[in-house]
């Protein structure tokens, strides 16, 4: 037996990126794990995939089934495209025909041997086979078969003894069990993965992972979305901004509308976040496509997540206020990203944008809009920190990002934000309507610029099909963000002659 004690500094990948990375590198060497969640959240599929990431390094593998069958198992296996074939399987599960099967595995019979012989069976397979990782599926058996809780206790203390002391790294898999005695079983073990899933009123399952301990190592704590696809889980870390902080290079970018970067100060600044607020309909997104196209021509780069109107409506719309980015969508300068908020989890969507961001260097990233990425969250508070790392690591990378925010309400004192989060954007454009000689009109205006000066004044905001256009500043208006402006000067168009269309 060779009982070296080994580095917590060595490593093993479990086969997943993601959770390596909320390791902090992998699962120390020689030491034993409790991975333990309900049902349906993936125990198997993690631990598989934890062996055949060894058969990869040519570190053999050794499977316990004591509550699944070999067919089972491949089941699981051949549903992610995997081959099981460099791994050892062992059935420790009772068998009523097992006499009458062929196999070329060996069978046991827990439900008639007492828990010592299902322990020893376990030793002398070790022994024989010398793996280097070990998965036991599952402890609930052992806990069926022990009837105690004082002698389950014993024999799996005397099962992490025997395990760290031929440097073998193990899993032991286990339903999730709130009580006492199994709170007391934790602390046997080095290391503790929970998994655990909730189900939203409408949408997909919502899958999270927290590593509870992971003793003498450092590791990232907190909740970590993950999903299971065909090929395995996938899980997402948690964003820390503070750690993908990158230098880039300050300055203004232009809309390529004088109007509007004088109405800012000379334009938006690198690195920081604008919120586009207003009413449905009145031109927020078409704002954020004006500086997306402006940096496409510039041969930029710009990503826009659509959460509430599809792809082909969005490049219809542009295409018809004069702004064609097809070409530019082609050419691989424009991602356009459909997102399904019943489908995708917070931490897949940072997962997405960090992904676009660092992999096609973005100076222009749009999220339309925030009220659909509200769907995706659980609540708005857990929106407004998410959102924050999400900002901040934006920030840190150079981006300028663009959030789209529909207010309830068209015109009038009565229009509500449904969420707070305009003390997180570092600029904020208020788009209004508002009622002037006999038409429904618009206004711009900004309200907020942590990053210098801007114009204090409301212009006038038009769409129509050679794009937007804005006015001089309403000078002679009083009142136009409440809707119903008093008007002192002579009456006659804003910004010149209209054909009722807004154009």
């Amino acid at each position: 037996m060779n009982s070296t004690p080994l580095s917590v500094t060595s490593r093993l990948s479990t086969g997943i990126e993601g959770l390596d990375h909320v390791l902090n590198g992998g699962l120390p060497r020689g030491r034993v794990y409790l991975l333990e969640g309900t049902p349906g959240t993936g125990k198997t599929t993690l631990a598989l995939q934890f062996l055949l990431e060894g058969a990869r390094h040519s570190e053999p593998g050794l499977y316990f089934a004591l509550s699944e069958s070999r067919p089972e198992l491949q089941a699981v296996a051949q549903s992610h495209g995997w081959s099981l074939d460099a791994l050892q399987l062992r059935e420790v599960i009772p068998m009523t025909e097992a006499s009458k099967l062929e196999e070329p595995y060996t069978i046991f019979h827990p439900s008639e041997v007492e828990l010592g012989e299902t322990i020893k069976t376990i030793y002398q397979e070790v022994e024989t086979l010398k793996p280097v990782r070990v998965v036991i599926d599952s402890l609930a058996e052992m806990r069926l078969l022990a009837q105690e809780p004082l002698v389950y206790r014993r024999q799996i203390l005397a099962l992490k003894q025997f395990f760290v002391g031929r440097n073998c790294t193990v899993l032991l898999l286990d339903d999730r069990h709130p009580s006492v005695a199994d709170q007391h079983f934790h602390s046997l073990v080095h290391g503790i993965i929970l998994l655990d899933q909730t189900t939203p009123l409408y949408g997909a399952k919502r899958r999270q992972l927290e590593v509870v301990k992971l003793r003498g190592v450092k590791f990232m704590d907190g909740l970590h979305d993950y999903t299971i696809q065909t090929g395995g889980l996938i899980v997402y870390p948690r964003l820390v901004s503070s750690e993908h902080h990158t230098p880039f290079e300050r300055g203004t970018f232009s809309s390529g509308l004088p109007e509007l970067d004088s109405l800012l100060g000379g334009g938006l600044e690198r690195g920081t976040s604008t919120l586009l607020m207003g009413s449905s309909g009145v031109g927020k997104s078409t704002l954020a496509a004006q500086y997306v196209l402006a940096a496409a021509e510039r041969g930029d780069h710009a990503a826009v997540y659509l959460f509430d109107e599809g792809i082909d409506n969005f490049l219809a719309r542009t295409v018809g206020l004069g702004m064609d980015l097809r070409g530019h969508v082609e050419a691989g300068r424009i991602c356009l990203h459909q997102v399904n908020p019943a489908q995708l989890s917070p931490g897949e969507f940072a997962q997405q944008v960090r992904g676009g961001v660092e992999k096609e260097k973005s100076t222009v990233l749009v999220i339309d809009s925030l009220n659909g990425y509200l769907n995706a969250v659980p609540s708005e508070r857990l929106l407004l920190v998410q959102l924050h790392e999400l900002l901040s690591y934006l920030n840190q990378r150079g981006t300028i990002c663009l959030l789209v925010m529909a207010q309830h309400g068209l015109v009038g004192t009565q229009i509500e934000t449904p969420v707070d989060v305009s003390y997180l954007a570092d600029t904020v454009l208020l788009l209004r309507y508002f009622e002037a000689m006999g038409e429904v009109r618009k206004a711009i205006s900004v309200v907020k610029k942590r990053t210098g000066r801007h114009e204090l004044t409301i212009r006038e905001f038009r769409l129509g099909s050679k794009g937007i256009r804005l006015g001089k500043p309403l000078q002679e208006f009083q009142g136009v963000l409440t809707g119903t402006p008093t008007y002192a000067g002579k009456a006659g168009p804003l910004l010149g002659e209209t054909n009722g269309h807004g154009t």
